[in-house]
């Protein structure tokens, strides 16, 4: 049986979870949540690689054939990983095909810290002929991990990091938090600026991947399942029962 593993540092696939199921229908999940470690895009790369190569190990032992990180710090080490034998999909490549379509006059991106400083997405547009305008945003994810959608200190973080983006045509979402506050973000933009989320374009290649089949999905995390709940229910509405928790060695 196909089943599909998907790897966050925290809540924010779980706004990718929710679409899956919205999009492609019964699909046996399991969702990982590793907030019991260091956030992701606060690792060294070797830190990450290791890290993620310890995750896949591990979730294929849960039966997991397909995997989905749905993490842009996390897709970064992609070519890095050791070959698992299946399928492995990042969130970057469809971001950048979702781009590239819109065409944007004026691009703007918020991501986080290792997001921005990889390079990842400045030199996929540059060989697209797309200027680009970046902004480290990662308080916000934190934020929202923590279940805040809506605080004035989210705002005031929203108003300082998007101050020099505000008038781009279009400002792409790298990270998978962010959606959650798109409301919020909206204030301190441009009426005339389009927000990108490429999770549309990215579910439809992983429609590709012909997953549907009966199974449970499984919920997961290194963290501190309570806060786990209480973020995805807070952050994507979406009430994801009994969350296990791991002692996934570190």
């Amino acid at each position: 049986m196909k089943r599909l593993g998907i790897i966050d540092w925290g809540i924010g696939g779980i706004s990718i979870y929710k679409l899956i199921k919205e999009r492609l229908g019964p699909v046996p999940v399991t969702y990982f949540s590793d907030t019991g470690v260091t956030p992701y895009g606060k690792m060294t790369r070797p830190e990450l690689v290791a890290r993620l190569n310890a995750v896949i190990s591990f979730l294929k032992t849960q039966g997991v054939t397909h995997v989905l990180i749905g993490c842009n710090a996390a897709s970064t080490a992609i070519p890095l990983l050791d070959d698992y034998g299946i399928p492995i999909e990042g969130v970057i490549d469809s971001a950048v095909e979702t781009v590239t379509k819109l065409k944007p006059k004026n691009l703007g991106l918020i991501g986080g810290r290792r997001t921005v400083v990889s390079g990842v997405y400045r030199t996929a547009f540059t060989q697209r002929n797309i200027t680009i305008n970046q902004r480290i945003a990662q308080p916000l994810s934190g934020l929202i991990e923590s279940g805040d959608v809506s605080s004035i200190k989210l705002h005031d973080e929203c108003k300082r990091i998007l101050a020099p983006l505000k008038n781009c045509s279009h400002i792409l979402l790298a990270c998978t938090h962010y959606p959650a506050i798109t409301s919020v973000i909206k204030q301190y933009v441009s009426t005339l600026t389009n927000l990108v989320d490429p999770a549309e374009d990215l579910v439809k290649k992983l429609g590709k991947w012909k997953l549907g089949g009966d199974g449970e999905d499984v919920f997961l995390t290194t963290g501190d399942s309570a806060a786990m709940q209480r973020a995805a229910r807070n952050a994507s509405s979406v009430g994801i029962g009994e969350a296990t928790k791991l002692d996934l060695a570190k």
